[in-house]
């Protein structure tokens, strides 16, 4: 399902790069949800891009943690066929989640328009994280643990700070989304994963590269 969205969102994207008309029809624009009532674009933003750098980084990074996301979702919370599915409504409703916060700060705004996945993979970084707390990566080199935490922080900052067209704001609600969204479907379904959680949280171990 990872590769699926992925290959979906570089295809709608690349047109998009050369059709400026489809592109405007799927930007997430508040005003013209608002006032002409096209909620889905809610939705279609998160299939496009600004350029193919911001393209080829969201999915790297959706291909590193979806994978994983994807497995748990599929092996341990819902089965094979339903855990995939679940795992798609997650990203998907992540995306649209992640702009709600913006919809209601710009929604009188007609200036403001946004784009990117970025909700979407924001929301499936805690799960990851939650799955391997002390695995570290090369760059940044950090645990997980702290890679989620510095990340929160870090869009909360930087959209209180407001010097740069990057949607930090989608980061931070993405990444809140994934967090709280994840814990309750892990609650719900399958409560030895807060466990596990809770126990690899406990026993810290260093890089291993």
């Amino acid at each position: 399902m990872t590769v699926i969205i992925i290959i979906l969102t570089v295809l709608v994207s690349w047109q998009a790069f050369n059709n400026p008309e489809l592109k405007g029809k799927l930007l997430f624009i508040p005003s013209a949800v608002k006032e002409r009532g096209e909620y889905y674009r809610f939705l279609t933003h998160g299939f496009i891009h600004a350029d193919f750098q911001h393209l080829l980084f969201n999915m790297y990074a959706l291909y590193i943690f979806g994978t994983s996301v994807e497995f748990v979702f599929s092996q341990f919370l819902f089965g094979p066929i339903i855990g995939k599915v679940a795992y798609l409504l997650f990203y998907l409703i992540a995306i649209v989640a992640a702009s709600i916060p913006d919809y209601l700060r710009h929604q009188d705004n007609r200036m403001y328009a946004s784009l990117g996945a970025s909700g979407g993979v924001a929301a499936i970084i805690w799960p990851y994280v939650m799955l391997d707390p002390w695995n570290w990566f090369i760059f940044p080199p950090l645990p997980a643990i702290l890679l989620g935490i510095g990340y929160i922080a870090y869009s909360h900052y930087a959209d209180k700070k407001g010097q740069s067209n990057v949607g930090h704001n989608a980061h931070l609600w993405g990444a809140i989304f994934g967090l709280v969204a994840y814990s309750v479907l892990v609650l719900a379904f399958e409560p030895a994963l807060m466990q596990y959680f809770l126990q690899e949280l406990m026993t810290p171990r260093g890089p291993n590269f």
